[in-house]
């Protein structure tokens, strides 16, 4: 059943003139299974279609955004993440920036790594001038996707990385303190091993041209890492990756280094490649508190079997992006839900117990995908560059199965928790249309603890979206209804790295911080993401970015603003 929240987004990004819901899964289905005809009778196809309409009609299983948008139309672009090459001249720089353009107006999202351009102040032979350095040419990949919205229906997303040893990082580090350049860009600084054991020794690192390799200063790493930290903590910006246990993880290291990621760093990506995302809904597997492990076992295999069609029934923004994604075959099977279930199953979010689920959750969902691919491969055969990958002399279909990607709008049409976040809040302001200030309480805390809060308890709640220090509420409903702010630091990048553990492409998770954190918190999360051996890292300071959602709002009148049971995904 599809809530009223589900329902207007559908109508307002999804549905095409006159379409229903219930027929745009039916389209979606029959154009996703007619990549079995390549192989199969069309009896065959006709059974895929409707699996994969069934799962989700149901909402159990939902792909990436532009794949509900395009499947079975004319653009018939169908994923949701690219990563685009920036080499080191002004015809390679402006023909990705036309590439994205392509890409944004279909509704996918764009990486790039900037690293390859020479730093500011470097010699132009050509023309005797002055290089103007990365920053410096992002701003026409912003200014440009500011002018595109994605598919007609979402404004455009980018990420921006560079390395930690180019020239120009601490530019690129502080490039959005303003808090008004960049909008249209994450940022990450692809930070080495070399690094990390540099700042722990109090070293030094070489910063160094990337047109002839030569070392143009030596910086302590140190003073680096404490201004990743203050501007993370300023801003949000930049995220780090951890760039070599990235590419110790790359499944075709033959084919080069990965440099980039997709816009929220689920999907580490090499250049032209693109990766299809879908999500189990997790809140579907729980049957009376016990996970139904033989039902998530189907949803994977017809996961992993609606996303390798993608590749076969997508059109393509270029031939070189084609190339790549026939040629490895990387899907991204991931979850949302996570946090509903563990209401259903009554587990406190930051327990040991919660990470235990998560493991064992996810090494299940990452031993069925693979198993699956593997199936798959023995009836439609191996991604053709296997032998340049890991898997050479295996068969396997998809060079990667699973990737944790937010979720947020897609979670919200499935009536569920996004991705593996906590709640954000119980309630909270929101500011809708005008400026109006609307109460809005967190759908699930009102399905699963019911209607219970005074008007009192509410207006306390709303000064900080926690239930925890509100008198009259049951133990057990707070240590269930915790929320992100609630969570201490260490606990969220455990389950970061919980799913991560058992995840073939990255995983997609904020580090919620309450306003008052230290830049010190900040780096002790930089740490010990890289010593659990995550593949990214993004924190968010409350207060730190201009936002709709609000907390501590004097003077309100409670009784005269909506009680909304908008989903918590929505933030």
């Amino acid at each position: 059943m599809l809530s009223e929240t589900a329902l207007e987004i559908l109508k307002a990004r999804y549905l095409r003139a006159g379409e229903t819901p219930d027929e745009m899964f039916r389209r979606v289905a029959k154009a996703v299974s007619m990549g079995e005809l390549l192989y199969h009778p069309p009896q065959f196809a006709e059974k895929w279609e409707e699996k994969f309409y069934t799962v989700m009609k149901n909402l159990e299983f939902l792909p990436n955004s532009p794949t509900l948008m395009n499947a079975g139309t004319e653009l018939g672009q169908l994923a949701a993440c690219f990563v685009l090459p920036v080499e080191d001249s002004v015809e390679e720089i402006f023909n990705s920036v036309k590439l994205m353009a392509i890409i944004q107006k279909s509704g996918g999202g764009t990486g790039f790594s900037f690293s390859h351009l020479r730093p500011e102040g470097d010699i132009v032979k050509l023309t005797n001038g002055i290089a103007s350095g990365p920053v410096s040419f992002m701003r026409v990949f912003d200014c440009a996707t500011d002018s595109i919205k994605q598919g007609g229906k979402r404004r455009g997303a980018n990420m921006g990385v560079l390395s930690i040893h180019h020239p120009d990082v601490k530019k690129f580090i502080t490039c959005k303190r303003d808090k008004k350049s960049f909008q249209n860009f994450n940022i990450s600084v692809a930070a080495t091993d070399e690094f990390f054991e540099k700042v722990k020794s109090n070293g030094e690192i070489e910063l160094k041209n990337p047109r002839d390799g030569k070392v143009w200063k030596r910086v302590k790493a140190k003073d680096l890492f404490d201004l990743i930290a203050e501007s993370a903590w300023d801003s949000g910006d930049p995220g780090i990756l951890y760039i070599d246990e990235i590419n110790r993880k790359n499944p075709t290291p033959d084919l080069g280094r990965i440099e980039a990621t997709n816009p929220c760093g689920e999907v580490p990506l090499l250049p032209y490649e693109e990766c299809n995302l879908g999500s189990i809904n997790l809140a579907k597997v729980v049957k009376n508190g016990q996970i139904d492990w033989k039902k998530l076992e189907e949803l994977v295999e017809i996961g992993i079997r609606f996303l390798d069609n993608v590749i076969d029934v997508n059109r393509y923004p270029a031939k070189e992006i084609e190339l790549m994604a026939k040629g490895n075959r990387k899907i991204g099977l991931g979850v949302m839900g996570f946090a509903e279930l563990l209401i259903n199953m009554k587990i406190p979010y930051n327990s040991n117990e919660a990470l235990e689920l998560a493991e064992k959750l996810m090494s299940f969902i990452n031993k069925k995908a693979f198993e699956t691919s593997v199936k798959l491969a023995e009836e439609k055969g191996s991604f053709p560059n296997i032998e340049k990958s890991i898997y050479k002399g295996k068969k396997v279909r998809n060079a990667t199965r699973t990737s944790i990607a937010p979720t947020g709008t897609i979670s919200m049409i499935a009536g569920t928790t996004p991705s593996i976040e906590p709640l954000f809040a119980i309630a909270y302001v929101k500011k809708i249309l005008e400026n109006r200030a609307t109460v809005q309480i967190d759908p699930f805390f009102l399905k699963y603890a019911g209607n219970t809060l005074s008007e009192e308890q509410l207006r306390e709640i709303l000064k900080t979206g926690s239930i925890q220090k509100i008198p009259g509420i049951p133990e057990d409903v707070k240590r269930i209804f915790i929320t992100a702010l609630d969570i201490p630091p260490e606990w969220h990048i455990k389950m970061q790295a919980a799913f991560q553990k058992h995840t073939d492409n990255s995983v997609s998770k904020t580090v919620n911080l309450p306003y008052n954190v230290t830049v010190e918190d900040v780096k002790k999360v930089f740490w010990l993401g890289y010593q659990l051996k995550l593949k990214g890292i993004t924190v968010f300071r409350y207060g730190s970015k201009e936002g709709v959602i609000e907390f501590g709002i004097e003077n309100l009148e409670i009784e005269k603003l909506i009680k909304s049971k908008a989903c918590s995904c929505q933030l």
